[in-house]
């Protein structure tokens, strides 16, 4: 009988975690010991095979796959390893492939270390030995989540490529620094956005004016072609991604993503709730009176809508009624004088009245110009006292303000420490309820049924929590926010023409109230709610009762 002529395959596998445990698991240490056993049998080699940089989890690596389909083509008739974790740590693949794959292919399989020849057939250990790997991978994968995640909390940047407008830092890779060659595009995308142009729109003009686009930069800066953008255009998406990046707010927002298992490496999204956010971790691009505008622009449509001639409503987005919270519809009507001259003028009634009619709301009605009129001569008087006496403007807005959220900051506290309380008291519930089951005081059917019911009562507990904390940190009005507001109006001391670009600057809200009769008059009140600091009213009248209050009705 004529001995087997064996032409082996040689496979050496490296994962990342595997580097730390030094040149004994090396690629060249695999290769040279491997080597010098098949010239010792006298075997020929037919290849060698490399994963470096593979788990062993996965059964997916290019070199594996490309070793396999050699043994189905009949090319080599002998796997060696080094042990059986470099073939794999899933001891239910690893145990697939050795004991039914590689057998009925006629492939021999050797892992040297670990003393398992399947041609020897005494092979009892190498269930347990795949066992221990497999334990082995699930335990490395653990710790390596770990530290990631404490990374995470501590504010390091773990990624892979800084966002743009940013570089790692060349004396710690895990913290960004501004890059001053690209940080003006992104400020400029911030500022195109507050300024009423979509997404698109953005990308148009930065497209026009060949400003290259993330992708772009990144391979003109390693050398290399795009592969997947050849053009190198911007696209409405990258617009969106930058937009709704915290990065540039100086804030660390990671582990958005995530693997189904130590198994299964397939990136998965993961809820919010489990991203971990960290703070003033890095120096901002923009602030947040940029930002918060950027995003509210995202939410609400705030697109111009022309109607016939000149006329189009700079207030879409803005205006609300004060009774029922809908948005103010635009109407455009046209009355013909006794000259035969026709005059085009422009109203806003209540979305709610014009859809559903008296049943609904009122018609809470108000002319285009007159609103024009009143929301510029109250922008003007407001920067008017802050160019005549900045710190006492600034001073009576937070007295105002303070004043104001003590009462609903007092609620909102009190509110939170209940839902917390409640919330500790359902966790022993539940503890409770699974020990009673456990020990048989609870059939089944009741666990189940209490067990839903605490556990919607808990969730719905989590959820007002989240809530309330919110509204309590909204609550907190700080100079800074005063100070950047105070930056935006002093600049229309001599405002002449509003546009929709100042409104969306400065004023997030406007609520036309129902007009009333005073004394024979038809009056309509309107609320202004600025960004960040609310509605003036309370605050300006106290200024103007105050010391010099004369002189401030003077200067406006």
């Amino acid at each position: 009988m004529s001995e087997t002529r064996y032409i082996a395959g040689l496979y050496l596998r490296l994962s990342k975690d595997d580097e730390r445990a030094g040149e004994s698991v090396s690629i060249e240490n695999q290769r040279l010991l491997l080597t010098n056993y098949v010239y010792e049998k006298g075997w020929d080699i037919r290849e060698t095979y490399i994963d470096d940089g593979w788990s062993g989890t996965n059964f997916q690596r290019p070199a594996f796959q490309r070793m396999m389909r050699d043994a189905e083509d009949k090319r080599i008739n002998l796997i060696i390893v080094k042990d059986l974790s470099r073939l794999g740590r899933n001891y239910i693949e690893v145990g697939r492939l050795t004991e039914d794959i590689l057998p009925q292919l006629g492939c021999r399989f050797i892992a040297l270390n670990d003393s398992v020849d399947s041609m020897l057939g005494d092979n009892d250990m190498m269930a347990y030995r795949n066992l221990f790997n497999e334990f082995h991978s699930k335990d490395t994968s653990k710790k390596v989540r770990a530290v990631k995640l404490s990374c995470m909390k501590q504010g390091k940047f773990l990624g892979t490529y800084a966002p743009f407008g940013y570089r790692k830092d060349p004396m710690n890779k895990h913290h960004l620094v501004i890059d001053e060659d690209t940080a003006h595009i992104v400020r400029r995308i911030f500022e195109m956005r507050c300024g009423g142009a979509s997404s698109r729109e953005i990308a148009i003009t930065l497209n026009e004016e060949l400003i290259p686009s993330p992708k772009a930069i990144y391979y003109d800066k390693a050398g290399r072609d795009n592969p997947l953008f050849q053009n190198g255009l911007w696209g409405d998406s990258s617009v969106k991604a930058i937009l709704r990046n915290e990065a540039y707010l100086g804030h660390m927002v990671q582990g958005k993503y995530g693997t189904v298992s130590y198994k299964n490496h397939k990136l998965v999204n993961k809820p919010k709730e489990e991203w971990v956010r960290v703070e003033n971790t890095h120096e901002p691009l923009v602030n947040l009176y940029l930002w918060s505008m950027a995003r509210e622009l995202e939410t609400k449509r705030f697109k111009p809508r022309k109607f016939k001639g000149e006329m189009k409503n700079i207030f879409i987005g803005i205006l609300k009624c004060a009774d029922c919270g809908f948005n103010m519809r635009a109407n455009v009507r046209k009355n013909t004088r006794k000259d035969g001259s026709v005059n085009t003028a422009m109203d806003f009634v209540c979305g709610n009245y014009t859809r559903s009619g008296k049943s609904a709301c009122t018609i809470h009605t108000i002319n285009n110009d007159v609103l024009i009129r009143i929301v510029s001569e109250e922008i003007r008087s407001h920067a008017v006292l802050i160019e005549y006496d900045e710190q006492r403007v600034m001073d009576a807005i937070l007295q105002a303000k303070k004043r104001e959220t003590t009462a609903y900051l007092a609620t909102y506290r009190r509110e939170l420490k209940v839902c917390e309380e409640r919330l500790l008291k359902l966790d022993e519930i539940i503890a409770t309820l699974y020990e009673d089951k456990v020990a048989g005081v609870v059939v089944d059917s009741m666990f189940a049924a209490l067990m839903q019911k605490y556990k919607l009562e808990r969730e719905e507990r989590v959820e007002t929590v989240q809530i309330l904390q919110r509204k309590v940190e909204a609550c907190e009005v700080d100079s800074g926010n005063v100070n950047e507001w105070i930056n935006h109006i002093r600049k229309y001391v001599g405002l002449e023409t509003l546009t929709q670009k100042i409104l969306l600057e400065l004023i997030e809200s406007i609520d036309i109230f129902e007009r009333k009769k005073i004394n024979g008059q038809r009056v309509c009140k309107i609320k202004i709610t600025y960004r960040f600091i609310g509605n003036l009213d309370n605050a300006f009248a106290e200024l103007n009762q105050t010391e010099g209050g004369a002189a401030y009705e003077q200067a406006i």
